[in-house]
């Protein structure tokens, strides 16, 4: 059975013609549950990702719980069911990648990466790294705040989230919300 239009529909039903192939069920779904996913991803801190990462994450989840769900008294209302499907699947994506397992593969470098480039930059290419750096830092210093700009500078020196938030004395939310806003902000200066 298809329709045509979603929007007046509950999600229970919704769900219902989805289940059953309708594509525009699913997609109003989706939307409806977007802010849902988005506030919950910012809860959580990937570690080497994004919160566009955990946003993925929690829309596989809802996804998941839109074919998953069954109407039956044990289940209660779709949102409840679907809150708890992107939130496991957001804490799942979070466990997996703070596990060290994988941390190798993650971390390594091709041993034949030193056949075929240099390692070490000529001094022309360090001259302009170095000046490219400093317009970079002017630029930057218009855009974001101190904090922001303290934070950016000792994630471009290569500092950690873990190492930032020991030197500063703030909370790993606070520094990952700091380099998420900066990033925002340098795309917006990219652009210009």
């Amino acid at each position: 059975m298809k329709i045509t239009d979603t929007t007046k529909r509950k999600d229970e039903e919704l769900v219902a013609l989805a289940q059953g192939g309708d594509q525009k069920a699913t997609e109003e779904l989706l939307v409806r549950y977007l802010d849902l996913v988005r506030s919950l991803s910012r809860g959580f801190f990937l570690v080497g990702g994004e919160t566009e990462d955990l946003i993925q994450e929690g829309m596989i989840g809802l996804y998941q719980a839109i074919g998953e769900y069954r109407k039956k008294a044990e289940n209660g209302t779709f949102k409840t069911f679907a809150y708890l499907c992107v939130y496991r699947r957001i804490v799942d994506a979070v466990k997996t990648s703070a596990r060290k397992k994988n941390e190798p593969l993650n971390t390594s470098v091709s041993a034949l990466e030193g056949e075929f480039v240099s390692g070490s930059p000529s001094p022309e290419e360090l001259i302009i790294l170095s000046d490219d750096r400093r317009e970079l830092k002017q630029k930057m210093s218009g855009v974001l705040s101190d904090f922001e700009f303290k934070i950016v500078v000792m994630y471009m020196d290569g500092m950690t989230c873990a190492e930032i938030c020991e030197t500063t004395g703030k909370s790993m939310q606070s520094i990952d919300n700091a380099i998420q806003r900066s990033k925002r902000k340098l795309q917006q200066l990219l652009k210009k």
